[in-house]
């Protein structure tokens, strides 16, 4: 039973680690495969179909089968998954990520971003648009656009994998121990388990900080720094690790038996005669008979669970909090990184090492305040009640944590600086940048010395630069308008002009986001308990499998998409794949967004 106890604990935390590794990663898939929001939220579902296709199943025929092997199939189920997930990097190619070609003049230092019409003929409307020709340079075969079926389909695997770990290991854990040792061994299982999701989001933020194509390519020659909306960090390193560590984790469940002496019972009670040929046949018949029984028991069990109005209520709650729980989860990354501009490393290594811990804290409180004050069901809900209403009225602050929308020439502000804009596709171009040729669909932006963001240096109206890589300045920038010096010639960097304002806002927002977790997770204890309370014993299992049914299906499988979709549709400036077709978002509302 030690042994099994070991081996379940390194499962969970197996299956908590790829899965916290999997939800960081998602705005690194976003850009890497170049789609939107939604797509991903389909992608992040796809875990849950997964899940969803056997845990009924398994946690219903629990008992009757080999669980140690059942949950060691699992673990490598999950480890194929992840495994099947980097394919596409090996499939890819490199990335080249979204940036505009400077012409080089005959001196070798200056290199000019603006490059003025040859022909008089030309109108400036031909000009913009991208010739056929160079849609082709560097055009990758169309297939690669859909090469994130392979993270899909890994995702599905991972979820098909990860359903009998808990169903099993815990039922298997409450047949062979101490009735009063079962629930501590079971807590002593969780909690271990949660160090994998702590893990996971560090492992994480270190690939996040590292270039997707690392050793292949000079790191020095990238122009972009992971605070960019085009950096996408090496996210199919860490899937390796949560592979290897999956494989890893099935091994111990191999060499388990399918059943165990009870806890301190004499074992020598349990070697019983062995069976001759002709009872192999009966006990195979008698096995598909109970089988038969308990299906047979299905519906009435699933009646009566639908006719108590407390585990009803309870599985509303459990589908309204799963949906906003799931949402945040999985956009807050995104969230940071366009609202407070923080790189996507830090928000989720802030929120691996800050948020998680806090979250594991409460739940831990709460069960020991239920302990300690010897809490009864209405007592609880009282309890669960006061968390909650205190945890909403705090999430009204978030509407005070204000960022003002990157100012980005043509797109959020004019190039005049005087009024704000009425039509959109036209006000890229202004009288400074007419003679510049730029492509329309380009963003490689350059931050002015007057603050505003301009789409690519071509916009800025830039003549001249120096420096290479990250490290190179635009000179002679027509559209740069000095402040107080009206159209003066003035210099451009490389990248999004900070907001500083929105950085200093950035620990207040830590700050809430870790109470609201904190009071949120002290009451998620005291209601899971409502739940066991409130159901008759021999339905409990059965209650808990259709609680986590009724929270995915309804919460943690339509939350990513819709959240995905809404999300989209707050985006400013779309980005554009290599043959033409947009690609993930650049610049979002932030306003719209938060």
């Amino acid at each position: 039973l030690q042994i099994f106890l070991g081996a379940l604990a390194f499962s969970f935390f197996a299956k908590g680690f790829s899965g916290s590794y999997m939800k960081s990663m998602s705005s690194q898939i976003e850009r890497r495969f170049e789609i939107s929001s939604s797509i991903v939220g389909i992608i992040d579902g796809s875990f849950e179909i997964g899940n969803l296709m056997v845990m009924v199943l398994v946690s219903y025929l629990g008992p009757r089968v080999h669980r140690p092997k059942v949950i060691a199939v699992g673990c490598l189920i999950m480890s194929l998954g992840a495994f099947l997930s980097v394919m596409p990097q090996f499939l890819m190619g490199r990335y080249n990520y979204e940036r505009i070609t400077v012409t080089v003049h005959n001196s070798s230092t200056s290199v000019s971003a603006c490059s003025p019409v040859s022909s008089e003929g030309h109108p400036i409307t031909d000009a913009t648009e991208t010739p056929s020709t160079k849609k082709n340079f560097g055009c990758e075969k169309t297939t690669n656009s859909y090469l994130w079926l392979f993270v899909l389909m890994g995702n599905l695997l991972r979820g098909i994998g990860e359903a009998p770990v808990m169903p099993l290991g815990v039922s298997y854990i409450d047949d062979f121990s101490k009735e009063e040792n079962s629930a501590f061994y079971i807590g002593l299982v969780r909690s271990s388990g949660m160090f994998g999701p702590t893990l996971g989001f560090l492992l994480g933020s270190f690939c996040a900080s590292l270039w997707v194509d690392i050793g292949i390519v000079d790191i020095d020659a990238i122009s972009i720094n992971p605070k960019d909306t085009r950096w996408v960090g090496a996210w199919w390193l860490g899937l390796l690790i949560c592979g290897a560590v999956n494989l890893i984790a099935s091994l111990p469940f191999w060499f388990l038996p399918s059943s165990l002496p009870k806890e301190g019972e004499n074992e020598t009670l349990k070697i019983s005669h062995l069976p001759v040929q002709g009872d192999h046949f009966f006990s195979v018949f008698s096995r598909m008979y109970s089988i038969y029984l308990s299906i047979a028991g299905f519906f009435p069990a699933l009646k009566k669970l639908f006719g108590n109005p407390v585990f009803l209520v309870y599985i509303f709650l459990t589908i309204l909090q799963y949906n906003s729980l799931v949402g945040l989860i999985t956009y807050e990354t995104k969230f940071m990184e366009q609202q407070f501009n923080v790189s996507v490393a830090r928000a989720i290594f802030l929120i691996g090492v800050i948020l998680l811990p806090i979250t594991i804290l409460g739940m831990f409180l709460g069960g020991f305040l239920i302990k300690k004050f010897k809490l009864h069901v209405t007592e609880m809900a009282k309890f669960a009640c006061i968390t909650f209403i205190v945890a909403y009225l705090l999430n009204l602050l978030y509407f005070t944590c204000s960022c003002e929308v990157l100012q980005v020439a043509g797109l959020t502000v004019p190039y005049s600086g005087l009024k704000h804009l009425s039509s959109s596709k036209n006000s890229f171009m202004a009288s400074c940048n007419a003679d510049c040729s730029c492509k329309l669909d380009q963003w490689d932006p350059v931050c002015g010395d007057n603050g505003i963001t301009y789409m690519t240096a071509c916009f800025a109206g830039c003549k001249s630069s120096t420096g290479t890589g990250k490290n190179m300045v635009f000179h002679n920038c027509s559209c740069v308008e000095e402040r107080g010096h009206g159209l003066g010639n003035s210099s451009a960097v490389l990248g999004q002009c900070q907001r500083e304002s929105c950085t200093k806002a950035f620990p207040y927002f830590l700050a809430l986001q870790t109470a609201c977790a904190f009071i949120l997770a002290l009451g998620g204890t005291p209601t899971y308990m409502i739940m066991f309370r409130s159901v008759s014993p021999d339905l409990k299992s059965f209650a808990v499998g259709i609680e986590t049914l009724g929270g995915r299906v309804l919460g943690g499988l339509p939350a990513p998409i819709y959240f995905g979709a809404l999300i989209d549709e707050t985006c400013l400036k779309w980005g554009t794949k290599n043959c033409g077709g947009s690609g993930s978002c650049r610049v979002y509302d932030t306003k719209a967004f938060r």
